[in-house]
This record gives structure tokens, sequence and C-alpha cells, in this order.
């Protein structure tokens, strides 16, 4: 389990990347964050963006220790 501060913090990375989510966008659309946490762990992140009054805020659908495969595509952006 991962806290919304480790999981907040994966906005932040610079060296995260965002892709859009097409196979769960029906109804909204939902993105795909590989960033890492403030404890240092890669993270996968799902949102999407909401409007409250005039304001755009995120909504974090889930999060999850990255993959093996994802850590890999990762550390390939980060330079050492």
């Amino acid at each position: 389990m991962h806290t919304i501060h480790n999981v907040a913090y994966v906005f932040s990375d610079a060296y995260s990347l965002t892709l859009f989510d097409e196979e769960h966008s029906d109804d909204e659309d939902r993105w795909i964050l590989l960033g890492k946490s403030l404890n240092e762990v890669i993270l996968v992140v799902v949102h999407t963006f909401r409007d409250k009054d005039g304001i755009e805020i995120v909504r974090i659908i889930s999060a999850r220790n990255a993959t093996k495969k994802e850590q890999k595509i990762y550390n390939e952006r980060c330079p050492l």
C-alpha cells in the first residue's frame, strides 16, 4: 500500500512518463503515469483530470509498483 504523499510525488518526477490509456478511456480520459515516488519506488499511477469550479484537479484511480518491464522503461529515461 502506498501513501497519498508517495503517490502524489510521482507527479513531480522530472523523468516520469505519461501515456494516454486508450483501453480504459471510454467514459473519461484516463492517463498512465510511470515515475518515482518519494521513497524511490517506481510506480504506475492511473489518473484522470476533473474540473471543479473552474479548477482542474487530479483524481487518482489506482497506484501500484511498476513491473520489471516498466522499471526498465523508466530507468532507460533517467540519466545515471
